[in-house]
């Protein structure tokens, strides 16, 4: 029988898994799209770029994975655990919930259309149509990091704001 000594470990260990894999996310986006890409560009041939790129993101995206499923599992853990379900939470959690779900869907594409073109021009060589498949990442992990930042401001201050 779960006591309350166990129902609070297990909300302290979804917080922090939640948390942690948020970070990891949007740390990295911003990481990549704020500092990593622009510098590349600047002093790397494309041929090193994109094949930087393509290994860079390949060694990251399954930690984006990883992250995805540790937010959706967590994120529902807390909500249904922790607060007895949807009607339960602030308007501002659907909000979450909803922001979620795009960049979920905005990250699902990235990695099974451009990532993967990505890598496969980088093998053959392409690297014109490489370059396309990264100004494509590119330009989603920017809407995804604004979106990251966004869900940031309102899980941090949205329960004062909105209610």
């Amino acid at each position: 029988m779960p006591t309350i000594i166990d129902g609070v470990f297990l909300h302290i260990i979804s917080i922090t898994l939640h948390v942690l894999s948020f970070v990891i996310w949007i740390g990295g986006m911003f990481l990549a799209h704020m500092a990593l890409r622009p510098v590349v560009a600047t002093v790397l041939e494309p041929p090193l770029r994109l094949t930087l790129m393509s290994q860079v993101l390949s060694r990251f995206f399954p930690w984006v994975w990883l992250a995805v499923i540790l937010l959706w599992v967590t994120g529902f853990a807390l909500t249904f655990g922790k607060f007895g379900g949807m009607a339960n939470v602030g308007i501002y959690v659907h909000i979450m919930l909803t922001i979620a779900a795009v960049m979920t869907i905005i990250y699902m594409y990235i990695f099974f259309v451009p990532f993967l073109s990505l890598k496969q021009n980088v093998v053959d060589k392409n690297f014109p149509e490489a370059g396309k498949s990264l100004a494509t990442i590119r330009q989603l992990i920017g809407i995804n990091l604004w979106l990251g930042l966004i869900v940031i401001i309102i899980g941090t201050a949205g329960r004062y704001i909105l209610g």
